[in-house]
């Protein structure tokens, strides 16, 4: 697979993305066991993370989150500047705004994605 490095005009980048499961631990064991990733990070029964090399993958218990999308993949972006990057998106776009530190949002017409400054 070829990696492009252009960016939009948010200027964000790929970070992760989290899946949920109805039955964790099978999840954990065939990304470990069968594709052979390492876990980075674990909270028992609540979720597994695995780094890569594009970015992380996060594995969740279905149901643990709170989020309107708990049963579908969350994509994770990072952006320099999150109200330019708001603003490039649309506003009207977003159906939800979190701030919890980093900023998290939902916009609308897609499964999940997530936008946030760096730490």
């Amino acid at each position: 697979m070829r990696r492009r490095d252009a960016k939009g005009a948010t200027g964000a980048r790929f970070v992760g993305v989290d899946l949920c499961f109805d039955d964790l631990r099978t999840a954990k064991s065939f990304y470990a066991g069968v594709l052979g990733l390492q876990i980075a990070e674990e909270q028992e029964g609540h979720q597994a993370e695995f780094e890569g090399e594009g970015g992380f993958i996060c594995l969740e218990n279905k149901g643990v989150e709170s989020y309107p999308s708990k049963d579908k993949a969350l994509l994770l972006f990072e952006v320099e500047d999150l109200q330019t990057s708001i603003a490039a998106i649309g506003r009207e776009r977003w159906v939800r705004v979190e701030n919890r530190g980093r900023f998290c949002t939902i916009p609308r017409g897609t499964t999940r994605s997530s936008v946030e400054s760096p730490k």
